[in-house]
This record gives structure tokens, C-alpha cells and sequence, in this order.
């Protein structure tokens, strides 16, 4: 089977956030709950010092949206980002970053890593705990990442690919869904950002695993569609599996003769690509299975078996675990290219919808491949030994 989530690869600690120096993370491009603040403790409230930040701009929306969604900013990231600044003017020793990865160094990261440990300990359910565990990983990631990474491409400032890239329209019958482990938000060589930069966030959303407002979104969003118009590509080895012949398009000539499309008929048919390691795929992929249970009153997710999809560009980089694996535009790519050939979809486009994301892949490999050598480093990676 071909899948488009992301190979597997070891997970290093995200970063945390930190104080200007040279590793501050400011932003390149600046245009662009259930949980709740109990779940973490807080200093003391008081007015901040001159000098310092409001709580306000510890996130704005504006930043947090240029990072690629159109979400509010969730509450949880907010405060794990307030309670780690309060932490940092509280204590004589400030953030930094240094090492491959920009890694949290220095005393705060002992500080830090002991309080953390102690607030998610004291959390008594799951939910609380993945909640609490996705917030920190994406406050930690994206603080660390200020001054550092393009906040549209999530490269390196000086890999910047973004003139580099064109924009296309998706099909409007067809929308994106990028479920993403907090591991893979902001990380470089991740290659389902693209389809956003492509296609744009509201055609390709992301939809970050365990943040609770993200994930209400998507499935307030399935709510409307109805199970039927919504699709999942993941290799679920205990159902039978779809092929595209089997999606049940939407009619496409109602209107054309002046009647009016239902309210179903207007909704687009919903593709949820798993975006995370091989690893964390599997935890994934069983929270969507909790959350359709709740809302359509079965577990069974329809999922998808691609034919056409071989290594793709990224392949150089990043080889996969399997021959059957892919990266997640390079699935979604192929996705596109098999909906193309059903004849009732031959003139919507969808192929070169399909060779878009395919260029974007490679002037994503370009750019950092070029990283790499001029960082000294390999530009391969030896295969993989075991198998998924």
C-alpha cells in the first residue's frame, strides 16, 4: 500500500524558547478549549515590567497564524509559552539554543525539564496528558524557531525557498487535511507544509494532533460533510482498504442547468494525510479512530490505497522504511494523479494540480540539499534496515 504520511526517522528533543542572542528566533515573514491554564502552573499575576513582553504579545495571532494556519491561537500553547517565560525571569539563567537541532543548553534546561516533568505527572487522565504534551512540543518548537526559520517554508532564513515557489489552485471540490504530530511542526525537511504553500490554508489545513482547537475544526468540518465525503490515506491493516475508484464523488452537474446543489453536494470531498514519523503514525491514526467513534458512532475509517506512487524526491534525503512508503506531498501528489485518470475528473486540472506539488518537492530538496553542503554534511541517508 502507498501512504503519504512521513518515513521513519529518530526524534530528537524540539527546542525551547529563548532570549535574543543568536539563536533568537524572531520571525522572517510576519504576514501572512478543553484544556484548560489549570492544567500548568503559573507565577504570580502582576503587570509586567517595562521593558518586558505582554502576556498579549508572548503569541500574537498574527505570528501564530504565518506559521501556517488560520486557527486561533490555542489556549494551552499560550500558556505553556506565558508559564516558560515567567519561569525565565524568575530564575538568573536565560534561554539559549546551540548544537545540530538548536537545542535548549545552560541551567534553564534543567529548571525547565524538572518543572515540566512535575506538571505532567500531576495530570491524572490521557487527554489532559497528550494536551498538555502537544502544547509544550509546539510552544517549545515555535519560540525556538524566532529569527531562526521562514516562518512560510520553515527553512533556515538563508534557505529561504519561498521565491521559489508557485502557487496553484486546488480543484474547490477537494480539500487537504494535514493531521501533524507536534514533532513534525516546524521541522525543516517536512514536506506536507507544501501543500499549503501551494495551494493555500484554506484548500490544505493543518490540523496539529492533540490541539484541541485544531482538531475541533477538522472534525466540525467532517460533522458537515458527512462520513461519506471524507477520506483518510493510511495503511489500515484491519479493514479492507479503497482504492480512488471506490470514492463516491460528489455530482458535479447539478448546477450547470440552473437547479440548485444541495448542501452536501457543495461540501468537498475531505483527504486526511497522517503527517508524522512511522512511529507516531500508529497513535494517530488511533485518535481519529476515538473521534469518528464519537461522532458517526463507529471506529471503521475509510482508507485509502494509492498504485501509483513510487520514491519520491525526498527520497535522496530521507529513505523510507519500506518500499511502500512515501512522503506526505509526494502522496498527495499521487493522490491528485490517480483522481485525474477517473473519467469524470479528467477536466478539473487535477494532474497538473498534481505536477505543482511535484516541482515544490523538488525545490524543497534543492534547498536542502544545498544546506547541507555547505554545512560540510551528507547528502544522503543510509537506508533503512527494518520495516513497518
Amino acid at each position: 500500500m502507498l501512504i503519504p504520511t512521513r518515513p521513519f526517522n529518530p526524534i530528537r528533543s524540539p527546542p525551547f524558547p529563548a532570549k535574543p542572542n543568536h539563536h533568537n528566533r524572531m520571525p522572517c515573514h510576519s504576514s501572512s478549549s478543553s484544556t484548560t491554564s489549570s492544567l500548568t502552573s503559573t507565577s504570580p499575576s502582576h503587570s509586567p515590567p517595562i521593558g518586558t513582553q505582554s502576556e498579549e504579545e508572548l503569541l500574537s495571532l498574527r505570528e501564530w497564524q504565518a506559521w501556517g494556519t488560520a486557527s486561533p491561537v490555542p489556549t494551552m500553547v499560550a500558556q505553556v509559552i506565558k508559564n516558560m517565560k515567567a519561569l525565565e525571569r524568575d530564575s538568573d539563567s536565560p534561554m539559549t539554543f546551540g548544537g545540530v537541532g538548536g537545542k535548549l543548553q545552560g541551567e534553564f534546561k534543567n529548571r525547565e525539564d524538572k518543572k515540566h516533568r512535575a506538571v505532567y505527572q500531576s495530570l491524572t487522565d490521557p487527554e489532559s496528558k497528550l494536551q498538555f504534551f502537544s502544547a509544550r512540543q509546539i510552544a517549545c518548537r515555535l519560540l525556538g524557531s524566532r529569527g531562526y526559520l521562514c516562518q512560510k517554508c520553515w527553512l533556515a532564513m538563508e534557505d529561504c525557498m519561498c521565491s521559489k515557489m508557485a502557487s496553484c489552485s486546488l480543484w474547490h471540490k477537494i480539500r487537504f487535511w494535514l493531521y501533524m504530530h507536534p514533532k513534525d511542526f516546524l521541522r525543516q525537511n517536512n514536506t506536507g507544509k507544501l501543500l499549503w504553500q501551494i495551494f493555500g490554508l484554506q484548500a490544505a489545513t493543518l490540523c496539529l494532533f492533540g490541539i484541541d482547537e485544531h482538531e475541533e475544526i477538522m472534525w466540525d468540518a467532517f460533522k458537515l460533510a458527512g462520513k461519506d465525503m471524507v477520506w483518510f490515506l493510511y495503511p489500515n491493516k484491519n479493514t479492507n482498504s479503497y482504492s480512488i475508484q471506490d470514492i463516491c464523488l460528489p455530482k458535479l452537474s447539478r448546477t450547470l442547468d440552473g437547479q440548485s446543489a444541495t448542501e452536501h453536494e457543495q461540501n468537498p470531498l475531505n483527504f486526511v494525510l497522517i503527517d508524522g514519523t512511522w512511529s507516531n503514525s500508529s497513535a494517530m491514526f488511533h485518535r481519529l479512530k476515538e473521534h469518528a467513534k464519537k461522532i458517526w458512532g463507529d471506529d471503521d475509517l475509510p482508507c485509502i490505497t494509492l498504485s501509483g506512487t513510487g520514491a519520491s524526491a525526498m527520497h535522496k534525503l530521507r529513505p523510507q522504511p519500506s518500499w511502500d512508503r512515501t512522503c506526505t506531498a509526494a502522496a498527495a501528489a499521487s493522490l491528485l494523479s490517480e483522481l485525474h485518470l477517473r473519467p469524470e475528473l479528467g477536466l478539473y486540472g487535477l494532474d497538473e494540480q498534481a505536477v505543482a506539488v511535484e516541482d515544490a518537492l523538488e525545490v524543497l530538496l534543492d534547498a536542502l540539499t544545498n544546506r547541507r553542503l555547505r554545512m560540510g554534511r551528507s547528502i544522503t541517508r543510509r537506508e533503512k534496515d527494518h520495516f513497518m
